[in-house]
């Protein structure tokens, strides 16, 4: 050809061509126009949106009203099992919830999804799907560690899956990112071993999704050094509080009453990070469904208090 849309090095290029495959594979194009989600609105220089886990209950139209009404200006998506559509009805049901917030001015700015095998069927569903409807980043599955065998044969056992799924993404235009998220089992947990894992892979094709909470609870006083190692790969930005609390047991808390460093905020601004800001609420029970009002009033105040941190970084 020719007459390329884009020349070669150009930005966009590349998520051009990944979406363009995604439709000519899929019959979703008939449902929903690519390319017609909702661009985000930066509140300062980083869109916001918010993970809607405590919200199952809600119809899309509902979820999409209460989401609005909040000022975000879109959500991180539980597209899982368990989460508002199961994997198996992506192709069905993910157009649905697109077009429920597009008629709000909201986007799925992150899909939560189960993904991380690039083997598994249901992976190419996903990712194809969600490239269609112009979703530009999931959040990975994680890897667990059997601390019975040698932590670093297991990250390398896993980097051939990792850059299997970089490049399926590239192919879509996707960027994956993985949370690095506090535990004993956990891939990414100290967070110098995602450095490893993900050592010469582009973070376009599969990112971090830097969560200060669990970076918090692992690192103590050191988490600036692991923020500075990781800062590179950094895609997407969690935000969440804890204290330590019965024992040694990290509980989540309202955001700026727990162990969480206002500084963190200076140093984000500093960094010149653009990419979008999901704020977690974890503090409640997200299984009961009479606790909706609830959690609505917990963001709504968790949304005042990270503004405020943004404004003074």
């Amino acid at each position: 050809m020719t007459d390329q849309p884009f020349s070669k090095n150009h930005p966009n290029r590349r998520r051009f061509m990944g979406v363009a495959a995604a439709m000519a594979a899929s019959p979703l194009v008939t449902q929903v126009k690519t390319g017609q989600a909702a661009d985000s609105k930066p509140i300062g220089k980083n869109p916001l949106c918010v993970f809607t886990k405590p919200f199952n209950s809600l119809s899309f139209d509902e979820l999409a009203d209460r989401i609005a009404e909040l000022g975000f200006d879109g959500i991180e998506a539980p597209i899982r099992s368990g989460g508002h559509v199961e994997p198996e009805q992506v192709e069905q049901k993910l157009p649905e919830l697109v077009e429920a917030l597009k008629k709000r001015d909201l986007e799925i700015t992150v899909l939560t999804s189960d993904v991380n095998d690039p083997d598994d069927p249901l992976t190419t569903r996903v990712l194809r799907t969600a490239a269609t409807l112009g979703i530009k980043r999931y959040r990975m599955k994680y890897y667990k560690y059997d601390l019975n065998e040698s932590v670093l044969a297991q990250i390398e056992a896993w980097r051939p899956k990792l850059k299997q799924l970089a490049a399926m993404n590239h192919d879509f235009g996707l960027t994956g990112v993985y949370q690095n998220h506090a535990g004993i089992n956990y891939l990414g947990a100290p967070l110098w071993d995602l450095r490893l894992a993900l050592q010469d892979i582009d973070p376009g094709d599969i990112g971090v999704a830097y969560d200060i909470r669990h970076a918090t609870a692992e690192a103590g006083m050191s988490w600036p050094v692991t923020f500075n190692m990781i800062q590179p790969s950094i895609d997407t930005v969690y935000i969440k509080d804890f204290e330590w609390k019965e024992g040694n047991k990290p509980t989540n808390v309202p955001l700026g009453s727990g162990r969480i460093d206002p500084k963190f905020f200076k140093m984000l601004g500093a960094s010149g990070f653009s990419g979008p800001i999901s704020l977690h609420e974890e503090y409640l029970d997200h299984r009961k469904p009479d606790l909706v009002p609830q959690h609505l009033a917990a963001i709504k105040a968790d949304l005042a208090t990270l503004r405020t941190m943004l404004a003074s970084d």
